[in-house]
């Protein structure tokens, strides 16, 4: 008879463990990929043995076990193909081994496997290198991350950004093979390395967080899981990288903007704009967490980077009674200051919204007016939403809802789609 708590505690453990196991079976074969399909091997036992066995004493122990011994089979595996190899080579008159030989297996695998701190850290931190590695496209990185870091399931992922599970899956698959072909090794980079790649392990991070937090299509404007899961990877990367100022920031970033959520959402699912949000409805504990994040980012006096002048802007909003009561005059020069550091449009159209908001939507407009021009923005719904708020502020009705229509048009998220056709229906 099978224990349904059994699959139920396989999860629980793979959520926490698997980016511990996988790094811990990629330093023990020298293969990434390898290390990633040997984990999943070890899951999909552990899925058919504890429920009717029972949970073993040192879960991640058993599965890390199991891993070590798919790996010392496909090790003996491989050895004996070489030797066949190297008789058929000889037979050939050509002699020698066609293929590299195979590591030793170690003795003394048990379940009670004794996990080393710092060996752990090191696994962790390397394998998010490995999967934020810049030879992989962004969707690769960001499928990668959440697979053998996160512990997401292909499905998981899938249904988190609408797509396909064989596309997710092929993501993985092509990712582990390009990693492969770049012979990319499985360790912590050099001081120097970790530098240049940082931004790209942070950039996963945050876009596995912007997604989580404004879905860019679909039904529900924020998916709650995807967003939790980028912010325990930033406070993973937090401690494991306690010296680098942009990391706090990041995270400053991530608990400012989640603490909002629990006042984004009406009863009906309905997205609540900032300025009908209640604010007793914010979370406090996340508002403290990221006001220390981002204090302990600029107290290392290297200056804050593009996250961390975003954190910095959050904290305006998390700290202010009212729309109205809001330092928008230090919003304006933040934003000015990210836009010199990091320029994108986007950048560009909430500076607009913030000097709309300091100095009146007259003197917002022109910086509207010129994202329009440069085309930058054509296929998002958030420029034309602007132009139309700032337009319905002039009294400008007409144009505004041509505007509205069109953002409407170009909206993917169901629920944002409706704010905006509400808002055409109050314009009459």
């Amino acid at each position: 008879m099978t224990d349904p708590t059994g699959r139920e505690a396989v999860a629980a453990v793979w959520r926490i463990e698997s980016a511990r196991i996988v790094g811990a079976l990629a330093r023990y074969t020298s293969d990434f990929a390898l290390a990633e399909d040997l984990a999943q091997e070890a899951l999909a036992e552990a899925l058919v043995t504890w429920p009717r066995e029972g949970v073993p004493r040192n879960p991640a122990g058993w599965l890390l076990t199991v891993g070590r011994r798919r790996a010392i089979d496909a090790f003996r595996r491989r050895s004996a193909l070489d030797e066949r190899y190297a008789a058929l080579a000889r037979d050939l008159g050509e002699g020698g081994v066609l293929s590299g030989s195979a590591p030793a297996a170690p003795a003394g695998d048990t379940e009670d496997v004794l996990w080393d701190p710092d060996q752990i850290d090191d696994d962790v931190l390397a394998l998010m290198f490995v999967s934020c590695h810049p030879v992989l496209s962004r969707e690769a990185r960001v499928a990668l991350t959440l697979r053998v870091v996160g512990g997401l399931t292909s499905d998981e992922i899938a249904k988190a950004f609408l797509v396909p599970t064989a596309t997710v899956q092929a993501r993985i698959t092509r990712a582990k093979k390009t990693l492969g072909a770049a012979k990319v090794p499985f360790a912590v980079p050099t001081a120097e390395e970790r530098k240049a790649r940082l931004g790209s392990v942070l950039n996963v991070v945050y876009l596995i967080f912007t997604e989580g937090s404004s879905a860019s299509s679909g039904e529900d404007l924020l998916r709650f899981d995807l967003a939790g899961e980028a912010q325990r990877l930033a406070r993973v990367l937090a401690r494991l990288v306690p010296d680098e100022p942009e990391v706090h920031g990041l995270l400053a970033l991530l608990e400012l903007t989640a603490a909002r959520f629990p006042a984004r959402i009406g009863p009906d699912g309905e997205p609540v704009l900032l300025e009908h949000q209640d604010r007793r409805r914010w979370d406090r504990s996340a508002i403290r967490r990221g006001r220390a994040a981002l204090a302990h980012a600029e107290r290392m006096g290297r200056g804050l980077g593009a996250y961390g002048l975003q954190a910095a802007i959050a904290e305006c909003h998390a700290v202010a009674p009212s729309v109205e009561a809001t330092n928008w005059d230090r919003i304006v020069l933040l934003y000015e200051a990210l836009g010199r550091l990091a320029p994108s449009p986007v950048v560009d159209l909430n500076r607009a919204v913030a000097v709309s908001m300091a100095q009146g939507p007259a003197a917002a407009l022109p910086i509207v007016d010129e994202l329009v021009t440069s085309d930058a923005l054509a296929q998002s719904h958030l420029l034309p939403s602007v132009r139309g708020e700032l337009l319905v502020r002039l009294g400008r009705t007409d144009e505004a809802r041509g505007e509205l229509e069109r953002a409407a048009e170009l909206c993917r998220n169901e629920r944002e789609r409706s704010v905006l056709e509400r808002k055409l229906a109050d314009l009459g």
